[in-house]
C-alpha cells in the first residue's frame, strides 16, 4: 500500500505566526507554492495558502501578522496514511494539500500533485504500455489474467467501468507487447475485446 511518507515533501517552507501576510506572500511567489504550514518550535499551528490570503491583497491589509489569518486546526495527515485516505480528504474538503504531522510535530505536505503522480505511477500511465478492453465472457476476469500470463504478458493496472448495455468492461494496461494474438485468442474464447491499444 501506498503511504503518505513515500510521496510528501519533506523539505517544507514555513512561516511563524508573527510574520506578515506580506512575508507569506512573497515566500509563496518565491518558491512558487501555494500552501505554507504556520509552525511554531517545530509544531504545527495553522496553515495559509494562496486562496485564503486573497481577502487580504491590499497593501493596508498586508501587514497583517498570519496567527489572525491562518487556518487554525487544519486539516491534517500521519506518515502512515495511506494516499487513498489523503486522496479521500483533499477532494472531500476541497483543498490543495495536507500538512504532514506526527505527534504535533511537522514533517511534511502531501498535495494534489503529489497524490496525483503517486496515482500515475500506479496506473503506469507514463510507461511504454500496452492496454486491451475486454468485456469478460460469465464476468470470468480470472480467465482472462490467465491468458494473458500465458503470453507472458505482465499486467501494470486494472481498472473497471459498466457500459450503456449494463456490461463490465475492464481496463487492462500491460508492459508493452504486441496484442493481436491475445485480442483474436480471447475472442475464440467468447470474451469481447472493445478495443486494444499497443
Amino acid at each position: 500500500m501506498m503511504k503518505v511518507k513515500d510521496w510528501m515533501i519533506q523539505e517544507v517552507i514555513t512561516i511563524k505566526p508573527h510574520q506578515s501576510v506580506e512575508e507569506a506572500l512573497q515566500l509563496m511567489k518565491v518558491h512558487s507554492i501555494r500552501h505554507l504550514p504556520v509552525v511554531e518550535e517545530g509544531k504545527l499551528v495553522g496553515l495559509v495558502t494562496e486562496s485564503s490570503l486573497r481577502p487580504y491583497l491590499s497593501t493596508d491589509r498586508q501587514i497583517l501578522p498570519i496567527r489572525e489569518v491562518m487556518i487554525i486546526n487544519p486539516i491534517v495527515v500521519d506518515p502512515e496514511t495511506s494516499i487513498d485516505e489523503a486522496a479521500r480528504l483533499i477532494y472531500k474538503y476541497k483543498i490543495g494539500g495536507l500538512p504532514v504531522v506526527t505527534q504535533g510535530k511537522l514533517v511534511g505536505i502531501i498535495t494534489v500533485t503529489d497524490i496525483l503522480e503517486s496515482f500515475i505511477e500506479l496506473m503506469g500511465i507514463l510507461k511504454a504500455s500496452s492496454r486491451i478492453d475486454v468485456i469478460p465472457a460469465g464476468d470470468k476476469l480470472e480467465e482472462i489474467i490467465e491468458e494473458i500470463k500465458r503470453r507472458g504478458g505482465k499486467i501494470i493496472s486494472i481498472g473497471m467501468d459498466v457500459s450503456l448495455q449494463g456490461e463490465k468492461v475492464y481496463f487492462i494496461r500491460l508492459e508493452k507487447m504486441p496484442l493481436e494474438g491475445l485480442a483474436s485468442s480471447l475472442e475464440n474464447k467468447g470474451h469481447k475485446v472493445v478495443a486494444f491499444i499497443e
